[in-house]
């Protein structure tokens, strides 16, 4: 039988904890525990003594507890089963975190629903060893940094979703306002994981939410966006959307020919004059009432009473020359659109599959609806590169700078530069942290 003479570990500070490989051990076998690191016996499945820095001997007067169960006899040298376990009990500040999904959440202040994405980093310290092999390392050899975030994850990215979500209603602040809290949410999410940590026996150091970003390609995002920089706009120049409509409709009435349009023509010049708003609706008002047009008709929008000559009426600002009603714009819509062969060059309605002269079939460009020959890679109409097929799975590749296929992720691999994670496929944020790629 081997007696293992000296047990030692010099390993890779991503590890937590590491099994010494060999299960045989004698009377006088050196245990050198390093500094940060703590080294525990298990007999029979039951954690035994613990040593801490420094170099031990594995005799009678070092381990009483295992020489209770195993009776090692005073003197000479036994050999014994028993397994050593490392601790490492480092700080490791460098942990990655991220949502792997946008969080959906309605923003509190414009009432429009946002995706949110967070990531961030956290530190912690394993403080009890013992309690942490017991509840957490278990039986595996080896215990690392990959392995406490894939354990952890669900706990983290419930208490993010929660706590942002809780801010975001509690304090009424948008959600584009959010990365001017993040000392306090990163405060406040520490309170509330540490307890959580604390019963496997580990500490935590500190938690930090890095950023809070919304996809800049979303819908509702753009929208609110151009929004707020159309208020900016109207706040810089000193008018409301009210007034600004009012000011279309006024342009508009000063372009039309005739007696209506100089009058509006020379009422919108007074107005500049005499200042915007509320006075230039008075001198407009008075203006018509003392020149007393006669001539009238009604607006097909609203309905209201308008002079002969007016194009837009000024209740709703409706182009009275190229009115609509729903049943033209509906006809309008409803007319298919005529398309050319590309193999004959007969044309044919858009919702046919066929083409009704020489029965070829119909492949539409996805952006122009233009007919594509057999093997074409670029729409002749628009230039639009047609998507490629991946020569792995015979999915269809739309990015035309694309160096892998989206759903196999063939021929390519690359790392996420936030936490070092490897990445096949095209994902727009890293699936391991968050982080945009």
């Amino acid at each position: 039988m081997a007696i293992v003479e000296v047990v030692k570990y010099n390993g890779n500070p991503d590890v937590f904890a590491w099994k010494f490989p060999s299960e045989e051990l004698g009377t006088w076998t050196q245990l050198i525990v390093n500094e940060a690191q703590e080294a525990i016996l298990f007999k029979g499945g039951q954690a035994l003594d613990l040593f801490t820095s420094g170099r031990h001997t594995l005799e009678t007067a070092n381990i009483p507890i295992l020489s209770k169960i195993i009776n090692l006899p005073f003197g000479g040298r036994s050999p014994f089963t028993a397994e050593v376990w490392y601790v490492n009990k480092i700080n490791s500040l460098d942990i990655k975190w991220g949502t792997a999904t946008p969080i959906q959440l309605q923003d509190p202040k414009y009432k429009v629903f946002i995706p949110l994405r967070s990531f961030g980093q956290f530190g912690i310290q394993i403080e009890d060893s013992r309690r942490f092999l017991i509840k957490l390392v278990g039986t595996v050899p080896e215990f690392n940094k990959a392995d406490l975030i894939k354990y952890f994850r669900g706990l983290y990215l419930t208490k993010v979703k929660d706590s942002i979500s809780s801010y975001l209603i509690h304090k009424q602040i948008s959600v584009l306002e959010i990365n001017a809290y993040l000392s306090e949410l990163s405060d406040e999410l520490s309170r509330e994981i540490l307890p959580a940590l604390e019963e496997y026996g580990i500490k935590l150091v500190n938690f930090y939410i890095n950023d809070i970003s919304v996809p800049e390609d979303d819908p509702a995002v753009m929208k609110l966006k151009d929004a707020l920089a159309k208020r900016a706009e109207m706040d810089i120049v000193g008018y409301n959307y009210t007034q600004e409509r009012s000011f279309d409709t006024l342009e508009g009435a000063a372009t039309n020919q005739g007696t209506s349009g100089g009058i509006m023509g020379a009422g919108l010049g007074l107005g500049m004059g005499l200042g915007v708003g509320g006075g230039l609706g008075t001198q407009m008002s008075n203006m018509s009432r003392t020149l007393n047009i006669t001539e009238k008709k009604f607006c097909p929008n609203c309905n209201t009473e308008i002079d002969k000559d007016q194009r837009f009426c000024g209740k709703c600002g409706c182009d009275v020359l190229n009115y609509k009603s729903d049943a033209e714009k509906q006809h309008t819509q409803s007319t298919p659109d005529l398309i050319v062969c590309s193999n004959c060059g007969a044309k044919f309605p858009a919702t046919a599959k066929f083409c009704i002269e020489c029965g070829n079939v119909y492949t539409p460009c996805p952006k122009c609806k233009a007919d594509l020959k057999e093997g074409a890679t670029v729409c002749p109409e628009c230039g639009y590169v047609l998507p490629r097929k991946c020569p792995g799975c015979g999915a269809l590749i739309e990015n035309e700078k694309a160096k892998f296929c989206p759903e196999c992720g063939i021929s390519i691999i690359k790392k996420c530069l936030n936490c070092g994670q490897e990445i096949s496929g095209a994902p727009k944020f890293c699936p391991e942290c968050g982080a945009k790629l």
